[in-house]
């Protein structure tokens, strides 16, 4: 399929052409959109400067991706005007965005997993023959030089399905190069990335600016703002708040422009009072789903009024022990024990009965359903009892209803339709909160929680971790597993480092710091752990 470009007039001026550009590379003026329930963007404008690295910054469901998906051609405006480079332009749709050099990189990515790497990034521009024929090898050729190019490291002849979250996203940003865009725009892009991901992929974004790409990233995570971008736009509730020069502002200030009041990002936290003895995790070892050990003699045990934390690197075996845990894996040796009651065989229904709440790391798969509405996505575990369901069996909307809307007026759940809102309209983070807020509101004895902020803006992060110490010292048991050490450290009592599968170590929260749990997560222990450590 042919691509139509959509050259600018001679007068604009642009770097790609070996010149220099006096307009700016993006500007939105007066953009208007409005969907049932809810205005997503209220006469915002937005500017870009050509070469610049530009974080779009706002709570969830501020209208960061609407606007994103409006200069990408998902949505048309309902008011207001784009230009790009200079010049008025009416985007349509994605084609539209790509012939005038314009890429998304969407927070949830659009790849085939049994198409290889090359096959998706040619994946509606097929390069053919002469004679006709699929040219994949020519493809893998430029796949490859792109790749070395922007240090992206993508092997082109492997399969989605068999390489890392962080190694999916590359193979998005090579769709887009591809593609020839000079405006790249990332939705979320480190949401789902492991610490050292980000790193790799800031990285990433600075070889993009020197190459002369304009970017811009949605976040919500003030430290990559301040250590990436030039400029930051925030919006609210659907308005522009402003923006700043990124150099100039410290995070204090764009929280407080973010959601509107001043944000504390240090947790007030009493010292905890463990109580009986809720979850014992006994030598065990779980085989992960592609059949390969993952979890290896793995013991742990939490009590009524504490966190304990779960830190490592991704891929070191966390997925697999909450799977195990919550009934989604099934354990090879060892015994899980809740209350003194063995439920290593248990259903995952028993398991949610005998007091079991899980926030799961990925909420699409094992989170929400994702066609069902808001109000029956918050009672999937609680839809047979009083008050959603009579002596019948018959469901009671009316109570059903009166529950979500308290629950979203709770956990400030963003959603258009109110509680006959489909989850999949919602934006990631509003998608996490009724997660979380369902998981909560049933207070269970033990509370597991997966990458619970993950996708959150810095005060719904502020709330969920509130909620967390609540259930602590309401004498819960929570289980927190994350990959933001700042988290771990932050909310928990206990941390047990995880390295290839087993703990490495187990330290009281008040004698860790990020190095001793990073040396751990490494595997590093004992006198070994002293000198790396603190030597």
């Amino acid at each position: 399929m042919s691509q139509v470009r959509i050259n600018p007039p001679p007068e604009v001026l642009h770097k790609r052409w070996g010149v220099l550009m006096s307009e700016p590379a993006i500007e939105m003026v007066n953009i208007t959109k409005i969907f049932p329930g809810i205005v997503a963007n209220d006469k915002v404008n937005f500017r870009v400067d050509q070469g610049e690295i530009h974080a779009l910054l706002g709570e969830n469901g501020a209208g960061k991706s609407t606007l994103m998906s409006i200069l990408f051609g998902l949505y048309e405006p309902d008011g207001g005007s784009n230009k790009i480079r200079g010049r008025e332009v009416r985007i349509r749709s994605p084609n539209d965005a790509t012939a005038l050099h314009i890429g998304m990189v969407h927070q949830h990515f659009k790849l085939v997993h049994n198409f290889t790497v090359t096959e998706n990034i040619v994946l509606g521009l097929e390069p053919c023959t002469k004679w006709g024929n699929l040219d994949l090898k020519t493809a893998a050729k430029r796949v490859r030089e792109l790749s070395e190019t922007y240090g992206l490291a993508v092997d082109p002849n492997a399969r989605i399905e068999h390489i890392t979250v962080g190694m999916q996203q590359r193979v998005e940003i090579l769709k887009i190069l591809y593609r020839d865009a000079d405006i790249l725009i990332f939705d979320e892009p480190t949401a789902v990335l492991t610490p050292q991901e980000i790193d790799e992929l800031l990285t990433i974004f600075r070889r993009l600016k020197t190459e002369g790409k304009t970017i811009v990233f949605i976040t919500h995570k003030l430290k990559e703002i301040k250590a990436v971008a030039d400029r930051c736009t925030v919006l609210r509730r659907g308005k522009s708040v402003g923006t700043v020069i990124v150099s100039e502002a410290d995070e204090h200030e764009l929280a407080e422009k973010m959601v509107g009041r001043a944000v504390s990002f240090r947790l007030e936290k009493q010292v905890s009072k463990p109580g009986e003895l809720i979850l014992q995790i006994e030598d065990i070892s779980v085989i992960g789903p592609k059949g390969i050990p993952a979890v290896r003699n793995f013991s742990l045990d939490v009590r009524a009024g504490e966190v304990v934390g779960v830190a490592g690197v991704d891929g070191n075996g966390q997925a697999e022990l909450v799977a195990a845990i919550s009934g989604l894996l099934p354990v090879k040796s060892g015994r899980i024990l809740l209350k003194g009651k063995d439920i290593s065989k248990e259903s995952i229904k028993n398991r949610n009965e005998a007091g079991i709440g899980f926030v799961p790391e990925d909420r699409h798969k094992y989170g929400l359903v994702l066609d069902f509405r808001v109000d029956e996505n918050l009672i999937l575990k609680s839809y047979h009892k009083k008050p959603y369901s009579n002596r019948f069996g018959f469901l009671r909307f009316p109570a059903i209803v009166g529950h979500a809307e308290e629950l979203i007026r709770q956990f400030d759940i963003r959603a258009g339709n109110g509680a006959a809102t489909l989850a999949k309209s919602m934006s990631g983070g509003n998608q996490q909160k009724v997660v979380i807020a369902r998981e909560l509101d049933i207070s269970p004895e033990l509370l597991i929680v997966s990458q619970p902020t993950r996708g959150l803006d810095v005060g719904a992060i502020e709330y969920i971790h509130q909620r967390i110490l609540d259930e602590r010292d309401k004498g819960r048991a929570v289980l927190l597993v994350s990959f933001e050490l700042d988290e771990i450290l932050g909310l928990c009592d206990r941390i047990a480092a995880v390295s290839k599968g087993s703990v490495a170590g187990l330290v009281p929260a008040a004698e860790a710091d990020e190095q001793r749990i990073g040396a751990m997560m490494g595997g590093i222990t004992g006198d070994a752990l002293k000198g790396a450590a603190y030597g």
